[in-house]
C-alpha cells in the first residue's frame, strides 16, 4: 500500500479551536443553562430548545446527538495538521510514536473518567467516550500517514457499507436485551446477569436485519464478549463493533482537513465545498435512515452522515467567519476552551461546576430569585455561574500557556 505524500505543514487555524471549544461548551455547562430556562419558561420554543440539548432515546436526532461525533470529527481535521508538522520536522518514527502514545492516554484517562478503579472487577467498565476517541484517531491517524486519499475514500465507505451489511444481513439470536423484554420472558422483575446469560445461550431462534435496543448484532456482540462493566447493562453505546463507523466518522474529518489545508483554493470555495459536502451528507444521511434508522447508541452509518453532515456545515461557517473573514473576537472564550478540551473534561470528573456555584448562590440567595426576581430564575444564575467558572478556568490555563498535551 503507498503512503500519502504529506505535504509541509500550515498555519494553525484558530476556527478549528474555536469549533472544537464549541463543541466542549456544551459539554461543560450550557446543557444546562437551556434546562434551567425551562424551569422558568414552559412555552412551546423553550421546551424545543430543551429538547435539543437532550439525546434522543434510540432512533432520530438532537442537536446534543452532534456532541459526540463533532469532536471525532474535528479529531479528524486536527490530526491532518498536527502529524504533518511532526512528519515534516521530525520523521515518520516519531510521527507514528506520537500516535501509539495519543491513544493510550487517551484510552487510560477514558478508564479514570469513568471511575477507574474504584470498583472491583467485573464491574470496571473499559468503554466510554475517550475511549472511542482513542480508538478512532489511532485507526484514522494510520490510514491517513500510509494511505493515498482514494484509498481513504474506499476504507469509509467500506466502513459505512460493512457495518450496515453486518447489521442487516447476520443472523442472531432472536432474543431482546432490555429490561421490559427480559422480566417478561424470565417471569422476574430484575434477573441476574447469569439468568440473561443462560436465556440468551439457549435461545435457537435466529432473525436479523433489526435495530431495536437489544435486538441487533452490536448489542449482541457486547453482551457475549465486552469485559467489563457496560453502560446500559448488557450492551454499551461505544462498544466493539460500532467503534467502526466511528472511525468513518474521524475520516470525514481528514477529508475536512485535506481539503483545509490546499493551498490551491482560496477561502471560499473550501467554505462552499465544506457546506456543499455537509448538505450532500445530510441528504443520503436521511434518506438511508428510511432503511437503516439514524440511531447514536448504534453509531448507523446513516447516523455517521447526518452527523458528518452538521458537522461539515459548522466547520465551513466557522472558517468563514473565523479564518476568511477574520471576525475572531467574538470567539476567544471557544478558543480558550478549545485549547485544552481534554484537561477540562477530565476535570469533569473531580469537579462540579454545578455543585460549586450552588454553594455560592444556591439555597436562600437561589429561592429569593425564585421569589422576587422570576420562578426558576435561581437555577439559572446557578447554571450561568457554573459555566462561568469553566470559562475562568479555560481562561487562566491558556493566558499560563498551560495546555495537556497527549
Amino acid at each position: 500500500m503507498s503512503s500519502t505524500v504529506i505535504p509541509s505543514p500550515v498555519p494553525r487555524l484558530q476556527s478549528i479551536d474555536a469549533l472544537r471549544g464549541f463543541d466542549m461548551f456544551w459539554i461543560l455547562g450550557a446543557e444546562a443553562i437551556v434546562q434551567a430556562f425551562r424551569g422558568m419558561n414552559q412555552s412551546a420554543p423553550v421546551k424545543f430548545l430543551a429538547g435539543q440539548v437532550e439525546h434522543k432515546d434510540w432512533a432520530g436526532f438532537a442537536f446534543f446527538d452532534l456532541i459526540f461525533p463533532l469532536f471525532v470529527f474535528i479529531v479528524g481535521v486536527s490530526l491532518v495538521f498536527s502529524l504533518s508538522r511532526i512528519d515534516s520536522r521530525e520523521g515518520r518514527r516519531a510521527t507514528l510514536g506520537r500516535i501509539l502514545r495519543r491513544v493510550i492516554l487517551l484510552f487510560v484517562f477514558g478508564i479514570f473518567f469513568n471511575g477507574g478503579l474504584s470498583r472491583a472487577w467485573p464491574d470496571v467498565r473499559l468503554a466510554g467516550v475517550l475511549q472511542r476517541i482513542a480508538l478512532a484517531y489511532g485507526a484514522a491517524a494510520l490510514l491517513f500517514i500510509y494511505c493515498k486519499r482514494r484509498t481513504l475514500v474506499i476504507v469509509t465507505v467500506t466502513l459505512l457499507v460493512g457495518y450496515w451489511a453486518l447489521l442487516t444481513f447476520i443472523p442472531i439470536r432472536d432474543f431482546q436485551l432490555d429490561q421490559a423484554s427480559l422480566s417478561a420472558k424470565l417471569g422476574v422483575s430484575d434477573p441476574s446477569m447469569a439468568q440473561v446469560h443462560a436465556a440468551f445461550e439457549a435461545t435457537t431462534d435466529r432473525t436479523s436485519g433489526h435495530y431495536e435496543p437489544g435486538l441487533n448484532l452490536t448489542n449482541h456482540l457486547d453482551f457475549e464478549y465486552l469485559p467489563g462493566a457496560m453502560y446500559d447493562k448488557y450492551y454499551d453505546p461505544e462498544g466493539f463493533l460500532s467503534t467502526l463507523p466511528a472511525v468513518a466518522t474521524c475520516l470525514l474529518g481528514v477529508f475536512a482537513g485535506l481539503l483545509l489545508r490546499r493551498e490551491d483554493l482560496p477561502g471560499s470555495k473550501k467554505v462552499l465545498l465544506l457546506a456543499g459536502a455537509g448538505v450532500l451528507g445530510l441528504g443520503i444521511g436521511w434518506a438511508w435512515h428510511l432503511q437503516f434508522p439514524v440511531i447514536k447508541k448504534l453509531w448507523t452509518s446513516s447516523f455517521v452522515l447526518v452527523a458528518g453532515g452538521w458537522s461539515c456545515v459548522l466547520l465551513s461557517f466557522f472558517y468563514y467567519l473565523i479564518d476568511v473573514r477574520q471576525w475572531r473576537g467574538w470567539c476567544q472564550p471557544f478558543v480558550w476552551i478549545g485549547m485544552n478540551p481534554i484537561t477540562l473534561y477530565l476535570t469533569l470528573s473531580l469537579l462540579n461546576f454545578n455543585m460549586i456555584a450552588s454553594r455560592l448562590v444556591g439555597g436562600s440567595v437561589s429561592k429569593w430569585m425564585d421569589d422576587h426576581v422570576a420562578a426558576g430564575m435561581g437555577g439559572v444564575v446557578t447554571a450561568l455561574l457554573g459555566l462561568g467558572l469553566v470559562f475562568l478556568i479555560a481562561g487562566f490555563l491558556y493566558r499560563r500557556k498551560i495546555f495537556l498535551r497527549v
